[in-house]
């Protein structure tokens, strides 16, 4: 009974804002880039594939080519890419947005 408590205590602490894990980028490419991403998850909730796919496009219109992302949960990344473009967030608990330009 006290194990049912504690799970249901967990599932609360869920957080729905974005939650920025690591980041090199200029404050206010970050900041823009933070809101792509949240724009691009609350409209394909259910498809990270999408989401993926718009933050690249505008991504790639906004500061030029190429960009790389990736939208999922569980995953872990060692990349190369240029200095002071990349992002790694979370957002709704448990999406990992990983954004980096390629070098």
């Amino acid at each position: 009974m006290a194990d049912e408590n504690v799970d249901k205590k967990e599932e609360g602490k869920k957080h729905t804002y974005p939650l920025i894990q690591y980041s090199d980028m200029h404050e206010e490419m970050k900041i823009e880039a933070m809101e792509l991403c949240v724009t691009a998850c609350e409209k394909f909730s259910n498809n990270n594939e999408q989401a993926a796919k718009m933050i690249k496009d505008l991504m790639d219109k906004k500061f030029g080519m190429p960009w790389n992302v990736c939208v999922g949960e569980g995953f872990g990344f060692e990349v190369t890419f240029h200095k002071r473009n990349i992002l790694f967030m979370f957002f709704g608990g448990n999406i990992g947005i990983l954004v980096w330009k390629i070098s």
